[in-house]
Formats: structure tokens, C-alpha cells, sequence
């Protein structure tokens, strides 16, 4: 079958489309291997819906259902669009809702879904954690120094509280991000529920205003912004390469 490779700010996914709704957990594992199939950190199969564009099966790179992938919906959108599938501005749904994105040459934005608190913050091993749900759920705690991002805390604390963890600084107004992702179980480049979670409880906590350019660990510019409560989130999507694999 014929698959694309996308890239949306150093997350990459396998993407296709398909008529029929099954398991596809196996195939995600497959096809994202990084040695022995595509390689990505996760499998979007678009599906025929009768009330909105398309619905989506989404698979981490373990084969582990996830409910949204923020950087996810973007590189699908693009997709979508150019493959006929919708119109510049499309509706689709997901395990945690509707998504509304709008294709714009190579430029995507996604309105995700609406952010809920899941605790009030807390304190635990030495740091100030916020808990937000953006389409899943992120722990956030804020440092000066990135290069302290801790991969053993970080690991910790997802199986503590079943969560994705995100370490953030804010530097003059930017935001800069690093994410421990589950179902990757381990960094990866960028995460865009991920950049939303620390975004959100940036500002919520009076240390961003409704703007930001955040910066995930690939290091590509993004932009979030909050409006009427909905949370907005912009960047750049590339197609990196089109071929045809054998799935027997």
C-alpha cells in the first residue's frame, strides 16, 4: 500500500488513508520501527465519516492507542488536503473530540481540544508541577536551564501519574520546551499537546500572556495562542516522502 512520512516540527509520523476500520496496532509497530520499517513516532490512518471530513485511528510508535497528537493533526490536515480528502479547513474527529484545522500552504494551524485542569499544582521530588489535559494529559514544572531536563524523573513521573511530562523555560517572552512522550516512552523532538500543556499553564499561572513562539527540542518555531478559551497552535508541516510498502 501506499503510506507518506511527514515531519511536523520533529515529530514524524506514517500516514495513510483507508475505508476500513480494524486494529492496526501490529502495523504501527511495524512500520514505526526506526531500523527494521519506516520508522516514526506514531501511525495516522485517516477514515471515511459521515458527519465530519474523516475520523482518525492514531498509534504511538508501541502500538498504544493515544487520544491526540497536537503536531499529529497538523501533519494529517496536510495531508488530508493534498490528497483530496478535504478542504483547506477541515473538521475530523478524534478519541478526545472534534479537531478544526486550516492548511495554508505548508503552514498548518489546529485548534485543540479544551484544556482541563486534572489537579490543582503540587510539589513532588523537588519541583513545582501544573496538570493540564490538552487532548492528553501533561505534567508541566518549569526550570531556568533546559539542559537540566531530567530523563529518569521524567520517567518517573509518567508512571506515577500516567501522564506526559514536560519540562519548560521561558526566556524574553519565548517558550521553550522538552516532552518525555508515552507510548514513545522517551524524548522526543517535539510534542504539541506537550507545548499546549506548558503554554496553557504558563499562562494560567500569570507568567504568559495569550501569546507565545515556543520553541519544542527540534527547535522549529511555533506559535500558541489562547482566544475565547480555545487553545491555537501553528507551525510548519513537511511531506517527507511518498512510497509503497508491503504489509503481508
Amino acid at each position: 500500500m501506499q503510506i507518506s512520512k511527514y515531519n511536523a516540527s520533529g515529530n514524524d509520523f506514517v500516514i495513510f488513508h483507508a475505508f476500513k476500520e480494524i486494529d492496526r496496532s501490529e502495523l504501527a509497530v511495524r512500520l514505526c520501527d526506526r531500523q527494521k520499517g519506516i520508522g516514526a513516532d506514531g501511525l495516522i490512518v485517516l477514515l471515511p465519516h459521515d458527519e465530519y471530513d474523516f475520523k482518525w485511528q492514531f498509534y504511538n510508535s508501541d502500538g498504544s492507542v493515544a487520544e491526540m497528537c497536537g503536531n499529529g493533526t497538523r501533519a494529517c490536515a496536510h495531508y488530508a488536503y493534498t490528497n483530496g480528502l478535504a478542504d483547506e479547513k477541515m473538521d475530523f474527529l478524534t478519541l478526545s473530540g472534534v479537531i478544526t484545522s486550516s492548511v495554508d500552504g505548508n503552514i498548518v494551524e489546529t485548534v485543540l481540544s479544551d484544556p482541563k485542569k486534572m489537579s490543582e499544582p503540587f510539589e513532588e521530588e523537588g519541583h513545582l508541577w501544573y496538570f493540564y489535559d490538552t487532548g492528553v494529559p501533561h505534567l508541566v514544572t518549569f526550570i531556568d536551564d533546559l539542559d537540566r531536563f531530567d530523563l529518569k524523573l521524567a520517567s518517573k513521573m509518567r508512571y506515577a501519574r500516567n501522564a506526559n511530562v514536560n519540562f519548560a523555560s521561558i526566556k524574553k517572552n519565548t517558550l521553550h520546551v522538552r516532552t518525555y512522550e508515552r507510548g514513545v516512552e522517551g524524548e522526543t523532538l517535539a510534542c504539541g499537546t506537550g507545548m499546549a500543556a506548558s503554554f496553557y499553564s504558563a499562562n494560567q499561572s500569570g507568567k504568559l500572556g495569550d501569546f507565545v513562539e515556543v520553541y519544542p527540542a527540534s527547535q522549529e518555531r511555533l506559535e500558541l495562542r489562547l482566544e475565547h478559551g480555545r487553545l491555537y497552535f501553528k507551525g510548519k508541516v513537511s511531506k517527507v516522502f511518498d512510497t509503497i510498502v508491503d504489509v503481508v
